[in-house]
């Protein structure tokens, strides 16, 4: 479905982001993945057959170097974040920062540089904490509702490409490997049992959304919610 597209995916060293560039690669597209951790980009490159980029999206001149290199695309995907947290009144004011310069302020330079061809399609990830919050984690959510919002304004304002978002619930991710293994496990079997679908997400649900946002002409200003069932219970 992507033959003869050239796809652009930040944060496409791990996790949903790679399972994007691995779906991307296999359905027939050109595809340059980009994130700040040179060795992890360069392996998962070499595997898939893909061109690493390392860019640092706090950084404006890298990404701006990111895009440069890359000349015009045809899709671009936002899936990089680096995300701090904690109890709202004492979670220090450089981490809450820290997560709006790496999750929103990362895909604003994303969507600013890029050189997107017309009826291409820039699609961001953004978490369902925006709609569902949970203690301990106010700016998780807080970036995760600006970049939908910011979803909304750009399918105006960068017509005729197309810019969606895809909003996970719980997912089975390399970013919850700081969690202790046993913790970790605990919480994703408890987090299964309580979902409808009786399992948590992994990267290629999300993938395949993101997937269908490139191929889908029709879709703009949308956001879906992959969360297996997790806002209806």
């Amino acid at each position: 479905m992507l033959a003869g597209k050239k796809v652009v995916v930040v944060g496409g060293s791990s996790g949903i982001g790679l399972s994007t560039a691995e779906l991307a690669t296999r359905e027939g597209a050109e595809v340059i993945i980009a994130s700040r951790n040179a060795d992890r980009l360069n392996a998962a490159a070499s595997t898939l057959g893909a061109k690493a980029m390392p860019t640092d999206v706090t950084n404006d001149e890298s990404v701006e170097n990111l895009f440069r290199n890359c000349g015009p695309v045809d899709h671009v995907v936002v899936t990089a974040a680096q995300l701090r947290t904690g109890p709202f009144k004492t979670v220090a004011m450089e981490d809450v920062r820290a997560t709006m310069e790496g999750k929103f302020w990362g895909a604003w330079r994303v969507a600013r540089s890029a050189e997107i061809r017309p009826g291409g399609s820039l699609t961001l990830v953004t978490g369902y904490l925006s709609i569902r919050p949970r203690p301990n984690s106010a700016i998780i959510s807080v970036a995760n509702g600006a970049l939908e919002s910011l979803t909304r304004a750009l399918a105006l304002e960068l017509a005729p490409v197309r810019c969606n978002a895809v909003s996970p619930g719980i997912i089975d991710t390399p970013i919850r490997a700081a969690m202790p293994e046993a913790a970790r496990r605990d919480m994703l079997a408890k987090t299964a049992a309580s979902l409808p679908v009786g399992r948590v997400g992994v990267g290629e649900d999300i993938a395949r959304q993101i997937l269908a946002f490139m191929t889908i002409g029709f879709a703009t200003g949308s956001i879906v919610y992959l969360d297996g069932g997790g806002l209806v219970t």
